[in-house]
């Protein structure tokens, strides 16, 4: 999709765009859709993009994901996780309905930032404040992304690890087919386990060092990445290109964390996540970095992550 026709349904929507760079190698930031940022080089999107998510709103029936590349509290599932307070499956109210606002912005950065507030399957409240420091850097032969994802803890009360953990988590979302895979740098298979009982790891390639996970569009599975793997890479063939994710390494203090969308009334795994594959039976992939939580949340508290995404041709 070229740049002019997103921006053209976003105006159309009546909903807000704040464009950082320029068309040769940007990021469009959509305020009133959950801050998703969506990646332009050489005039064209490079996220998947979903027109209805900007046509429509989502609500507890009916997700419209909107695709790009989007903040979300880990975990997902388990008692600690944010998508299961009513008992079934839905993105929070306070993600799908936040608005961001635009508080600083440059040439080539941006800082975007929202009060989102969340309960977990323990039935606790959790107030913060989303933020996305964003900056852009590139040409027409390489373009890269840097993202600062911070989650800060705005609420009164000290929370205990036993109560509540949030982390920050960056999905940044593509169209695929067959010819889609992820590699990374992996010694020891078990640096790469599966996150949904639909199983893939018996499918990933390792050699010479480097694990090779398929992620075509068809089939429904996510694999969760040891901290010990630097970096994962989205070998796009429908653009012919290499999207290649890194990040920086979280505050001593804090831990990865189980971002499984497991049953809600499961306690969290042990191993905790650095980066994971999503892979849906809709035609589109995710590679996703996260971040740590300490064992206390104290009032102010600040849990973050930074992110480096770059795209180069294959």
């Amino acid at each position: 999709m070229h740049i002019n026709d997103l921006l053209a349904a976003f105006d159309k929507a009546g909903k807000r765009t704040h464009f950082i760079g320029n068309h040769t190698a940007g990021v469009l930031v959509a305020p009133d859709m959950e801050g998703r940022l969506f990646t332009v080089w050489n005039g064209e999107v490079v996220n998947r993009v979903n027109l209805d998510a900007i046509r429509f709103h989502s609500d507890q029936n009916t997700y419209h994901n909107p695709g790009g590349d989007v903040l979300w509290p880990a975990p997902e599932g388990t008692l600690m996780g944010y998508q299961y307070p009513t008992g079934k499956w839905r993105v929070a109210p306070g993600i799908r309905f936040a608005r961001y606002q635009v508080k600083q912005s440059g040439e080539g950065s941006a800082l975007a930032e929202a009060e989102i507030d969340l309960v977990n399957n323990k039935g606790i409240g959790l107030a913060a404040l989303f933020g996305r420091d964003i900056r852009v850097a590139g040409d027409e032969n390489k373009l890269i992304v840097n993202v600062k994802e911070s989650i800060t803890y705005i609420g009164k009360d000290i929370l205990h690890s036993s109560e509540a953990i949030i982390a920050p988590w960056s999905l940044c979302q593509f169209d695929t087919d067959h010819r889609g895979k992820v590699t990374f740098p992996c010694s020891d298979p078990a640096e790469l386990w599966d996150l949904y009982s639909e199983t893939i790891a018996g499918e990933c390639l390792l050699r010479n060092e480097m694990m090779e996970v398929p992620v075509d569009g068809k089939k429904r599975f996510q694999v969760g990445l040891s901290p010990s793997v630097p970096w994962i890479a989205f070998h796009h063939a429908q653009q012919g290109l290499v999207v290649k994710r890194t990040a920086k390494k979280i505050d001593p203090a804090h831990a990865y964390i189980d971002i499984r969308d497991a049953d809600p009334g499961c306690q969290p795994d042990a191993r905790g996540v650095k980066f994971s594959i999503y892979n849906d039976n809709s035609g589109f992939m995710e590679i996703e970095a996260v971040g740590g939580c300490p064992q206390i949340i104290a009032p102010g508290t600040v849990l973050s992550l930074e992110v480096e995404t770059s795209y180069g041709l294959i």
